[in-house]
């Protein structure tokens, strides 16, 4: 594979110039918009720098001709082009399934990120690519997964659509999507209770529905699994929330303690001691106190045998879900849950939060509506919630 970095005032003359060089078959690897400096820093000069490739092997074809005159040595390299143009679609076709193409072209993916340096995708790049691709790559840009895990996923589906001869359907990469996505984020940890450890902690910032989920979280214990479970709340600035979390602990037949300070939540450690699951609900406040976090840290022994789920809501920016979970970092959070599903569109900061922060999901929620509307999560779930299909009726 032979690789080459192109500058040009514009993309047809960069185009023009792989052509002549490297004949039709080339293959647009990526291109920026590049700014030299003029004189003394004035007179900046726009060019778009282009990196290309094509397959080097067709100059074997020379070893199984007839072993051509002396003269035929002398002949330019415009006359030649044309014999190796017309032997390359015959050595791609004969090696698109071969085992060291696959090798290539990862091989060349390092390449082209150590040439360009660039972690974006240019609408010139965009346009080389085969219409399934650039429509998976819009989906992907739609539902605001990050440029550097999108550029990873088109990457590798890129590699994929060479390999597999550049036939498949927008449903068939669609599923390679779907593949891909899954793979990326299989190592991380799901689901929800697993009964490890006897304390769940719920923390989270203010309005992203911490209590409503804890109280779905509980009916799932008490019903499905048979469990005796307790609530302790630390929750004393909202006289509404300890009302709220009350009332499901009454339908419920949950035992509810309020925990004030450290020793009151000892206490209420040791009345419980005999429970299976103690659920605890922590104020929400906002978060962007520190002082919030170190309140906590105060209240409840993180070094306990004690889980702590970070609630998000999907509703939120993506930049305020990253500025929430990096003040929370003062605390070790677990796993995240992910609240507000029916209320938004756009599903990839969950990728984006598993990737950049390297946690897992326990549950993501859809509703108000207790004990329902509350899934615990898994690679799958993500993948097609991510991809527009309904995992939750």
């Amino acid at each position: 594979m032979k690789v080459k970095k192109y500058v040009a005032k514009s993309m047809p003359e960069a185009m023009k110039m792989i052509r002549a060089e490297l004949g039709n078959d080339a293959v647009i690897l990526n291109s920026k918009v590049v700014q030299k400096r003029g004189v003394f820093g004035f007179f900046a000069k726009k060019s778009i720098e282009v990196i290309a490739a094509v397959d080097s092997k067709p100059v074997i074809q020379k070893e199984t001709k007839p072993k051509p005159p002396p003269v035929r040595k002398e002949v330019s390299r415009e006359d030649a082009s044309p014999v190796i143009k017309h032997q390359t679609p015959k050595v791609q076709e004969n090696n698109m399934n071969d085992k060291a193409v696959l090798q290539e072209l990862k091989e060349l993916k390092t390449i082209i990120s150590t040439l360009s340096g660039s972690t974006n995708y240019s609408s010139n790049v965009l346009d080389q690519y085969p219409e399934p691709l650039r429509q998976i790559n819009s989906l992907l840009t739609e539902q605001e997964i990050e440029v550097t895990i999108r550029q990873n996923i088109i990457n590798q589906l890129l590699e994929k659509w060479y390999v597999t001869g550049g036939q498949a359907t927008v449903e068939q990469v669609k599923q390679w999507t779907a593949n891909i996505i899954d793979t990326e984020v299989s190592s991380h940890h799901y689901g929800g209770i697993r009964y490890k450890k006897k304390y769940v902690n719920v923390v989270g910032p203010t309005g992203v529905g911490k209590t409503t989920t804890l109280a779905k979280i509980a009916a799932e214990c008490v019903l499905r699994d048979q469990k005796k479970v307790a609530f302790i709340t630390t929750d004393t600035y909202r006289i509404a929330a300890v009302d709220q979390l009350k009332t499901y602990a009454k339908i419920l037949g949950i035992p509810l303690e309020i925990c004030y300070n450290n020793e009151d939540f000892i206490l209420a450690k040791n009345k419980f001691q005999h429970y299976d699951l103690i659920l605890i609900d922590t104020a929400g406040r906002n978060y962007r106190n520190q002082q919030y976090v170190e309140d906590l840290k105060e209240i409840l022994n993180f070094n306990e045998d004690m889980e702590t789920y970070l609630v998000l809501s999907l509703s939120s920016r993506y930049e305020d879900m990253k500025a929430i979970i990096e003040q929370f970092s003062l605390i070790t959070i677990d796993q995240l849950i992910f609240t507000k599903v029916d209320e938004t569109t756009k599903y990839g900061p969950m990728l984006n939060m598993m990737i950049q922060y390297n946690k897992g999901i326990a549950y993501v929620t859809n509703g108000q509506n207790v004990p329902d509307d509350i899934m615990a999560a898994s690679p799958s779930v993500i993948t097609k919630t991510i991809l527009g299909v309904d995992v939750y009726e």
